[in-house]
């Protein structure tokens, strides 16, 4: 009962002090004392960003750098699909050729936005270990089959690696890793333009 006492009687005075002072408002300030600092904002955080595709003539540094953008998206940031898919699109046929056939192609490999939206939950993030990049066998033959039929400069790449996933699952850390392989059909131009994504393979079902 004493402590209750104590306690209310603490209460009733901070809620006196809390009424006077809005009564009389704050206490005026001298003219010689300072006026209080302001206090710094923190920074914002770096806006997030996709990872670019390489502006480049060299057909095996662009087929490295389009697979990493490829498979690389993080859904706890503001970025969406479509952002990552905006990056690959912009390194697409320039003819517009094949840019429909590219834009299907995307929808294999990247969440849709239902996905995406259930992936957020986990803070899932995804990410390429590239083993090899190398122009296949089949390629090769399809060259010497097609011939002038082929653009000057067309090349196929296939990508092996393994494709990581990073999120939270109540509450504690979870990882995947998961073998993977694709084909990229790009062009890089002999006149030194830099190369262009044409089309993607099915993934796991790569030129040999």
């Amino acid at each position: 009962m004493i402590a209750a006492a104590i306690t209310g009687g603490l209460v009733l005075l901070i809620v006196a002090t809390g009424v006077y002072g809005l009564i009389i408002g704050p206490p005026e300030r001298s003219s010689d004392e300072a006026p209080p600092a302001a206090t710094s904002q923190p920074p914002s955080p770096p806006a997030p960003v996709v990872h670019p595709v390489p502006e480049t003539n060299d057909p095996e540094e662009f087929a490295t750098g389009a697979a990493h953008a490829l498979f690389t998206w993080d859904t706890h940031t503001t970025l969406m699909p479509g952002d990552y898919r905006q990056a690959l699109l912009e390194v697409a046929d320039p003819t517009g050729e094949e840019t429909n056939g590219l834009v299907a192609d995307l929808e294999n490999y990247l969440p849709d936005q239902e996905t995406w939206i259930a992936l957020q939950e986990f803070k899932t993030r995804q990410w390429l270990e590239i083993d090899e990049v190398y122009v296949p066998e089949a390629w090769d033959e399809a060259v010497a089959v097609g011939g002038d039929a082929l653009e000057e400069g067309t090349v196929a790449y296939t990508v092996t690696g393994t494709r990581h996933r990073e999120g939270v699952w109540y509450g504690e850390p979870e990882t995947s890793a998961h073998q993977v392989a694709f084909t990229m059909f790009l062009t890089c131009p002999p006149d030194g333009e830099d190369c262009h994504l044409l089309r993607l393979s099915l993934l796991d079902q790569p030129l040999q």
